[in-house]
């Protein structure tokens, strides 16, 4: 497996897996007009390539095989300002892994490289929302040392999404 930064030219592999990874894992809980709204906002093309051509985001990409496996984004400005306990917080905006990958070690390598940039920009706290519902996803990050900072919510087309803020002050 190797680790590398996007290009514009992984745009469609990142449009797709994000995607197929957000409806492998949750897609059952929405409702087809809700999920498409979301999707075509978050992991369409166009929103991709738009979120890779901004500054203040970084994607992290592994593959295997010349193939995408995984990837992480993550945002160099705080997500939620309001709950910021550090002076530079940023947000891990997603890690989405192949559905069927799940749990092979790819997560804890983007978390390094996450990690690495955060040590990079000089931030102090690193915030992602996670659903309330994902007691994998909680227990992976709480094995970081993050910790449910706030109730949040998180909107998929119409429907508003029950989520936990967690937090780590690094």
């Amino acid at each position: 497996m190797i680790l590398r930064p996007a290009s514009p030219a992984d745009v469609p592999a990142l449009s797709r897996l994000g995607s197929d990874s957000f409806v492998a894992k949750f897609g059952h809980m929405y409702r087809t007009q809700d999920l498409e709204i979301f999707l075509a906002e978050t992991h369409s093309e166009a929103a991709v390539a738009a979120e890779l051509a901004k500054p203040a985001t970084r994607y992290c990409l592994a593959e295997q095989d010349e193939k995408l496996i995984a990837y992480c984004k993550l945002g160099l400005t705080c997500g939620w300002p309001d709950y910021a306990r550090g002076s530079k917080a940023i947000e891990l905006k997603q890690l989405y892994t192949d559905p069927a990958l799940t749990g092979q070690g790819i997560g804890p390598q983007l978390m390094d490289w996450m990690f690495g940039v955060a040590r990079e920009v000089g931030a102090d706290e690193v915030q992602l929302s996670v659903w309330r519902g994902n007691h994998a996803a909680q227990r992976f990050y709480a094995r970081y040392g993050f910790g449910k900072v706030a109730d949040i919510t998180y909107r998929v087309g119409e429907q508003l999404d029950d989520e936990f803020l967690f937090a780590l002050l690094l």
